[in-house]
């Protein structure tokens, strides 16, 4: 499962495909997208640490445990990502979530009030944790806590990476990247994507996509769309979504929007 990882010849040939480094933008992109609100999350988990040092030390520790985790789970999903029976399971899991996102865009209230009720079951678990004695101090509990969100959040990731390209060198290193740019670049892509609020919309759209990817190459279709032209339609929806919401100014104007 893991050879891959350490055959120095398709690390070589990766790092020098033009092709391969497309894929990778396509995964850093969507990991961007799809984890923003992830990153804003670890971030205000280490807001319980009383110095900068601290939350900067527990949020490094956690981007090291992130990578390991990232390793571990690609290179088991490389070897289970083979049988059709994972990839109809991956494909339906895929769909929920494109639908999910778009019902609960459609029906705000029962989203805002699964979400409070999330909300409610997670601060009475907390105050649970409070009564009893901790073994380990404040700043290993929450590095743990980082550490069991990132893999919580990575599950979605890693199945859209690997329905996306069967080569894990390239999946890890899109995933690599596209943590760091997520944990360092957070504030500027949810700037980004409230000035261009349809960017969601469409990570989800792409999910969507994915999840039609997986489908075909099941029995008996067997189609397996080229990476090359899933990372155009990757491009080509993120600039029709630009030139979409270009165009909304411009006929409705910010007032509308």
């Amino acid at each position: 499962m893991y050879a891959p990882f350490f055959d120095f010849q398709n690390w070589g040939h990766v790092l020098t495909s033009g092709k391969d480094w497309m894929i990778i933008l396509t995964l850093i992109i969507m990991e961007c997208l799809l984890s923003v609100d992830n990153a804003v999350v670890l971030a205000a988990q280490t807001q319980v640490l009383p110095t900068k040092a601290e939350k900067e030390k527990s949020l490094l520790y956690g981007l090291w445990g992130a990578y390991l985790f990232r390793f571990i789970v690609i290179g088991i999903g490389t070897y289970l990502i083979n049988f059709w029976e994972i990839k109809l399971a991956g494909s339906i899991y895929l769909f929920y979530l494109c639908f999910k996102f778009f019902y609960d865009q459609r029906h705000p209230k029962q989203a805002a009030e699964r979400e409070k009720e999330k909300e409610e079951r997670e601060e009475a678990r907390h105050k649970g944790k409070k009564k009893r004695k901790h073994v380990l101090s404040l700043f290993w509990r929450t590095v743990i806590s980082i550490e069991s969100m990132d893999i919580v959040f990575s599950i979605d990731s890693v199945l859209a990476a690997l329905a996306v390209s069967d080569n894990p060198v390239v999946v890890l290193i899109g995933g690599m990247i596209g943590i760091l740019c997520m944990r360092g670049v957070a504030e500027i892509i949810i700037k980004l994507m409230e000035i261009i609020p349809e960017l969601q919309p469409m990570a989800y759209v792409l999910i969507g996509i994915i999840a039609l990817k997986l489908l075909l190459a099941l029995p008996p279709l067997h189609y397996e769309m080229p990476n090359t032209a899933f990372a155009i339609i990757v491009f080509a929806v993120l600039g029709l979504t630009i030139l979409f919401h270009f165009w909304r100014i411009k006929r409705h104007g910010k007032k509308h929007l």
